[in-house]
């Protein structure tokens, strides 16, 4: 039990942390367009969103409790949603800075636009990587859970 509650801490902590890196590189982005039309930058936009509901919902559920599995459903739908923005920017740079999976010049420098775009997209993919891995352990989690409970729940009925 211990032991996942703290691949759970591990798990929201790189969510936090891959969000937080998304929203920052993509709202400096942001920033420097704010005078485009809203409609051209609106992958950029759920982006942001998106990197901002993970940031908040991981910060909620960073702390172990009991009811912190409960709620795989919710992880589910925020990998999907990570996976949407991880294809619209991979299909807005459309192979202008190489390979997609080339993470080779992954970097945050101010002069390497192509580097910051891999940074975006390979920490997008990585923190989708981490919600799904989440709600596969929180249905293993709910799963065990109400075994449990059925079992002890027909072991008092057979005693009557």
């Amino acid at each position: 039990m211990i032991l996942t509650d703290l691949f759970s801490m591990v798990l929201r902590l790189a969510e936090l942390g891959f969000g937080a890196i998304v929203a920052g590189i993509n709202g400096k982005y942001l920033h420097d367009v704010h005078n485009t039309s809203s409609w051209d930058q609106g992958r950029f936009i759920y982006t942001e969103v998106i990197a901002a509901l993970a940031i908040f919902l991981a910060l909620v559920w960073l702390f172990p409790f009991a009811g912190s599995f409960t709620h795989w459903p919710v992880d589910l739908v925020i990998s999907l949603c990570w996976f949407a923005a991880f294809g619209l920017l991979v299909n807005f740079l459309n192979g202008t800075c190489g390979y997609v999976f080339d993470w080779g010049n992954v970097s945050f420098r101010n002069g390497d636009q192509c580097g910051k775009w891999k940074a975006v997209i390979a920490f997008s993919f990585l923190s989708a990587i981490c919600w799904l891995v989440s709600a596969i352990v929180g249905v293993f989690w709910v799963r065990e859970k109400e075994s449990r409970a059925y079992r002890r729940r027909t072991w008092y009925r057979t005693r009557v």
